[in-house]
């Protein structure tokens, strides 16, 4: 295995840093997609249409919430995507303050295609599991999330 960390005493590597390089190849993986397809994508701006998709509008500190982003870098992910027309700013319906982020009809379309490639990519990186693998790797990572999320 090829990492910058070290094994621990057992000689496998720690869970930090095998969830750490598989979200790495899984970011760089993404990446090359969104590049052999032309889109000029990096992956936190594939992440920030894909909430968009999966969620629909929302204000740019909930967007930032669900991308892990501070306000700074959210707002440079907004002005890009907003200048290649995937997504726009409307005013908010309830309070005249605050801005809805949505995507555009060439968002939205560019999205249906960046789904189907990450999908593509995402069965790649489980191929060498059975579909019961799976689902114990699915469920196994949803309690370690849990339990880190859990503040008692």
């Amino acid at each position: 295995m090829n990492s910058f960390c070290s094994p621990s005493p057992d000689g496998q590597e720690s869970l930090g840093a095998l969830i750490g390089m598989v979200r790495g190849e899984i970011v760089r993986a993404i990446e090359t997609d969104l590049a052999s397809i032309g889109a000029d994508l990096k992956f936190t701006q594939f992440h920030v249409l894909k909430r968009l998709a999966a969620n629909g509008p929302m204000t740019a500190t909930e967007l930032a919430r669900a991308v892990d982003l501070d306000g700074g870098a959210m707002t440079r992910q907004l002005d890009q995507l907003e200048a290649k027309g995937y997504l726009r700013r409307q005013p908010h319906e309830q309070d005249r303050r605050a801005l809805r982020i949505e995507l555009t009809e060439a968002g939205e379309a560019l999205w249906r295609h960046l789904n189907e490639s990450s999908s593509a990519t995402l069965e790649r990186a489980q191929r060498g599991l059975s579909p019961v693998e799976r689902e114990r790797l699915h469920d196994y990572l949803a309690r370690v999330l849990i339990a880190l999320r859990d503040k008692d």
